[in-house]
């Protein structure tokens, strides 16, 4: 499985409703697993992103239409990171001319 960084803003309409944030997120982890990924860690954070979440997702297509899920409810905006497990980074690396 790909592990994609999500990184997500609360809209007007999601901060308004911050309250159920939490079902949404459980929502959210079903949904993801249905199409056949897990959301391994979730944070709210501060600073630039409200929340991030980790989670693995079978390929980019899945990544893509679990982004546009979660657009869709109108609560949140996110941005997807396609992150490269450490023994990937060095394969790329070492493949350099």
């Amino acid at each position: 499985m790909t592990t994609y960084i999500i990184l997500i803003n609360w809209t007007d309409q999601g901060i308004k409703n911050v309250k159920d944030s939490p079902n949404r997120l459980e929502s959210a982890k079903a949904a993801l697993s249905k199409m056949g990924g897990t959301l391994r860690a979730f944070y709210l954070t501060m600073g630039e992103y409200d929340m991030v979440a980790v989670s693995e997702a079978p390929d980019d297509e899945v990544a893509a239409r679990f982004a546009l899920t979660l657009g869709m409810g109108g609560n949140v905006r996110t941005k997807v990171v396609k992150a490269f497990p450490e023994a990937a980074y060095r394969d790329i690396i070492g493949s350099l001319g």
